[in-house]
């Protein structure tokens, strides 16, 4: 992923932001060793995803795309006793790794994982979702929201991770950054949202859905 913003700047935001719990920590290091770290969440945006849960009280959270875990345990340590996240992801072995993270957690049992596209899971899915979280294949992002925003409850968030894509969607030359900067020209005019992008790590989109 190439830099957005300043390396020095970004180190000064990793080192000013509240450090996340050990468990997190530990997953965020054992990830760097996976060929897609880079995959990972992150303490800066992880952050930001707890805050949002906290902002709205959610309950209800959906994610497309767990990866090894980090921002699904993010969102459940920030969710009173009985709140629920829903995570689905393709990767058969990195789910496998992200449940024996969740085991070892005390907010592991508010996480329910899902194994399969998330085109099939997200049937499965209820209404009146308080926050969804998209981290997955940048090609099915249009289509991702399309099918999960009549789940989300008004005054509800969409999350959407890499939506700058290092830059690349402001002349997008891939299937990548075009379906990206689609999802953004979409959002933006969508009578039903109200949004803004913030430049936290690859881009961040953060859309409410009109109360």
């Amino acid at each position: 992923m190439k830099d957005i913003i300043n390396p020095q700047i970004e180190q000064y935001i990793e080192k000013h932001t509240r450090q996340e719990s050990p468990l997190l920590r530990q997953i965020a290091s054992d990830t760097q060793e996976h060929p897609n770290a880079q995959m990972l969440t992150g303490k800066v945006e992880g952050q930001l995803l707890r805050m949002l849960v906290k902002l709205v009280r959610a309950k209800r959270v959906f994610e497309i795309g767990c990866f090894t875990g980090y921002s699904a345990l993010t969102m459940a340590e920030a969710m009173p006793h009985d709140g629920e996240v829903i995570t689905c992801e393709i990767d058969e072995q990195v789910a496998h790794d992200a449940q024996n993270y969740f085991s070892l957690s005390p907010h592991g049992y508010k996480i329910k994982l899902r194994i399969g596209h998330a085109t099939d899971v997200i049937r499965a899915v209820p209404n009146d979702l308080d926050l969804i979280f998209i981290d997955a294949d940048k090609e099915n992002v249009l289509s991702y929201y399309n099918a999960v925003k009549p789940k989300l409850r008004k005054g509800g968030l969409l999350v959407v991770d890499n939506v700058l894509w290092s830059g690349k969607v402001i002349h997008p030359n891939d299937s990548e950054a075009m379906a990206l900067d689609t999802l953004n020209k979409r959002i933006m005019v969508d009578p039903q949202m109200e949004n803004i992008i913030l430049p936290v790590r690859d881009g961040v989109q953060v859309a409410m859905k009109k109360p």
